[in-house]
């Protein structure tokens, strides 16, 4: 069942040319670096991946600090294993155990293949950036073991605590801007009712098909 799940939000996540939260900001000045020369220590780094935008601190010497969900830690004390670069299976495991890390690593590493945007994020919040060295000294003092929640701390989180001194996640609020959409739509009611019925057709008329079928419009209807 596990594996069935992890493979279901595996693909899911590696959907080909499909970002949720890639084009939601409009481009600045600020270009793709893959140069790590012209890094500065402090810098805010952020790459794409196929449905969000991953963050992270540049520490220096070619090191990234970055928040990584990841399942292993919590099943070995192998340090070897756990410093290896954190595959789809245990990202996404662990995201559903809550259990991540602030994890050092490469440049290329975290870039995993990807351009690499440098302080993106100073022209689209309304923060001051503090220091550089302070940046990154937030970032090295919270190395570790962390608890992790998709839309309350993730990594884009870590990184604007470290460069602002206030925790925020513009993905975040966009996907509970479009999450109220969804909600207040009520074509969305219409549509959970037409799959109940589906779902009712194909498993028969239980509790587990029955009870989701009644509940989920009716909740869409009184939050709309």
């Amino acid at each position: 069942m596990l594996d069935s799940l992890t493979y279901l939000f595996e693909k899911l996540f590696l959907l080909s040319n499909f970002n949720l939260f890639g084009n939601i900001w409009p481009e600045d000045e600020h270009t793709a670096k893959n140069n790590t020369q012209s890094l500065k220590r402090g810098d805010l780094l952020e790459v794409e991946r196929t449905l969000f935008i991953h963050f992270g601190i540049y520490l220096g010497d070619n090191k990234v600090a970055h928040l990584m969900p990841d399942i292993l830690p919590a099943l070995t004390r192998n340090e070897k294993r756990i410093k290896k670069v954190v595959t789809n299976k245990r990202l996404i495991l662990g995201c559903i155990y809550k259990n991540a890390s602030i994890r050092v690593d490469t440049v290329e590493d975290f870039a995993y293949g990807a351009k690499i945007f440098v302080n993106k994020m100073d022209t689209r919040v309304k923060m001051h950036a503090l220091s550089n060295e302070e940046v990154a000294r937030r970032a090295e003092k919270l190395i570790g073991a962390i608890p992790y929640s998709l839309l309350w701390n993730n990594c884009e989180h870590f990184v604007t605590y470290c460069r602002y001194g206030s925790p925020v996640s513009q993905q975040t609020e966009k996907f509970c801007s479009c999450l109220k959409s969804v909600v207040q739509d009520q074509r969305s009611v219409l549509l959970s009712i037409l799959l109940g019925v589906m779902s009712i057709l194909c498993f028969g008329l239980v509790p587990s098909t029955t009870l989701p079928t009644i509940l989920i419009p009716f909740m869409l209807w009184m939050a709309g």
